[in-house]
């Protein structure tokens, strides 16, 4: 099965890889990029068959092109979303272009005619505000957004998709609606524009941390994201699905020890000090990115992709893999220096 598929956020991380695999299995592929005058770097960083792959200009922010993107597809992936490195002036800077932008995606969808529309969601959406003594996550679970660990970000995901999810049920007619909410995403890079999600990996490898906090994450390479969005725009009834789209919950001591046995010489910065989280409590007063997880020091949030195994046969790869596999393109893009 291929045809015509809506993508959004042509240049984003995990945008790029699925319309990758979008294209090598046949499809055609509309996306959007902020401006156009990116078009030559985004396709030079895809490098996929130019004659499969049309840009359409488009802004979380405006109505405008998303119309014009979607017409004549069939599928849609809307993967675009706000990650910031920093913690947001106000955190409507985050929830709004998500929570709307979602809505102008299904809203062009339903005008275009398309038949299946997969969200990109997150953990985020699934795993926070439940109190300390929950540990295990399935889809079944919802973020309670007014909850003092769900930072801004946290509450961007979690309002997007009910919002999106609402708006279906109202409105969305016969048109098949699902999200993929992925964990921490790892994986390869194709150039030195790198998403955020990786900078834990960077912040280990050049040392910049002087120990590690008593964090962790759940951790998912970024192309079995891409395999689970393929495989939800393809699959028959997917209408209402979630899924949780991870690995195994890895703690910062975890990875690290990851890196220095792959790397060996290469991983002699990373850090292997573990922080009290007295100290960490004092440093987030001075760091508001540090501020911003405070909370999860010490906590666990497991979400075994049971699910998406017995619906998808989705499988993720190891995940010394995909931090290996990062961590080995920031060495060789020059990210940073070993």
């Amino acid at each position: 099965m291929a045809g015509t598929v809506f993508v959004s956020g042509g240049s984003g991380y995990i945008a790029g890889f699925l319309i990758r695999q979008l294209i090598a299995e046949g499809w055609t592929v509309h996306t959007t990029i902020r401006n156009l005058a990116r078009e030559s770097e985004v396709r030079d960083s895809l490098g996929v068959d130019n004659t499969k792959l049309k840009f359409f200009a488009a802004d979380l922010h405006s109505d405008a092109g998303w119309a014009e993107a979607m017409a004549g597809c069939s599928h849609a992936a809307h993967v675009a979303s706000p990650l910031p490195a920093d913690k947001p002036k106000h955190e409507d800077d985050l929830i709004v272009p998500a929570r709307d932008g979602a809505l102008r995606a299904l809203k062009a969808a339903k005008t275009a005619g398309i038949k299946r529309f997969v969200m990109t969601s997150s953990m985020a959406a699934i795993a926070y505000g439940h109190g300390p003594g929950k540990s295990v996550f399935t889809e079944a679970d919802w973020t309670d957004p007014t909850s003092p660990d769900a930072y801004p970000y946290v509450r961007s995901k979690t309002i997007a998709e009910r919002a999106a999810r609402d708006w279906v049920a109202a409105e969305g007619g016969d048109m098949e609606f699902c999200t993929v909410n992925p964990s921490l995403v790892l994986g390869p890079l194709q150039s030195g524009d790198f998403s955020t999600s990786l900078e834990a990996i960077k912040k280990l490898l050049e040392g910049s941390m002087p120990g590690m906090p008593n964090l962790g994450f759940g951790i998912v390479d970024v192309r079995d994201v891409a395999d689970m969005h393929v495989r939800c725009l393809t699959a028959p009834n997917m209408a209402g699905e979630r899924f949780v789209c991870s690995g195994p919950f890895l703690m910062l001591e975890d990875v690290a020890a990851i890196l220095r046995e792959g790397l060996g010489p290469q991983a002699r910065k990373v850090p292997k000090l573990k922080l009290p989280n007295w100290l960490v409590r004092i440093a987030a007063r001075f760091d508001p990115v540090i501020g911003q997880v405070i909370g999860e020091l010490g906590k666990r949030r497991e979400s075994p992709p049971n699910h998406a195994r017995d619906v998808l046969g989705w499988v993720p790869r190891p995940v010394e893999e995909s931090i290996l596999d990062t961590a080995r393109d920031m060495i060789r893009l020059g990210i940073v220096k070993v």
